[in-house]
């Protein structure tokens, strides 16, 4: 029993310098984690933002500017689908403001050249939706 307490003593110094290496090592593999989480998340919100923008744009040309090339609805799919596929990294608020911006421009994308503002406005606020679930995702990042 002497001789237990006896290494002990001994190598306190080295036991200790384990536990500290051991408890470094988990709390640095979970930081890394979280961080590329966080990276991950980050970079699909600021690639579902250019989306988002190059939408919003086919959007505004399609309802002011009806006879412009750029206004072209069909153009606007490319956008909702690459939103939508980014948005799988996302909190879910994010993946159900990109599902809701889906079924809104599936409803009312062949009617944004026409007079209809209630197509632009359906549009239009849910592209506004899914920005702010976006940037509320971004803040909560740590």
């Amino acid at each position: 029993m002497s001789s237990l307490r006896e290494q002990l003593r001994r190598n306190t110094v080295a036991l200790i310098s384990l536990a500290v290496a051991v408890t470094s090592l988990g709390y640095n593999s979970w930081r890394n984690e979280l961080s590329e989480a966080n990276r991950t998340v980050r970079m699909a919100g600021f690639e579902m933002m250019g989306q988002l923008a190059g939408l919003q744009q086919v959007v505004l040309f399609a309802r002011f500017m009806p006879d412009d090339q750029r206004g072209d609805p069909t153009t606007g799919w490319a956008h909702v689908l690459a939103a939508r596929d980014f948005a799988y990294p996302m909190p879910e608020g994010v993946r159900a403001e990109a599902a809701a911006l889906h079924a809104a421009w599936s409803t009312h994308f062949d009617d944004l050249a026409a007079e209809a503002p209630q197509a632009y406005e359906a549009v239009d606020g849910q592209i506004e939706a899914t920005k702010a679930a976006i940037l509320a995702a971004l803040a909560e990042l740590d």
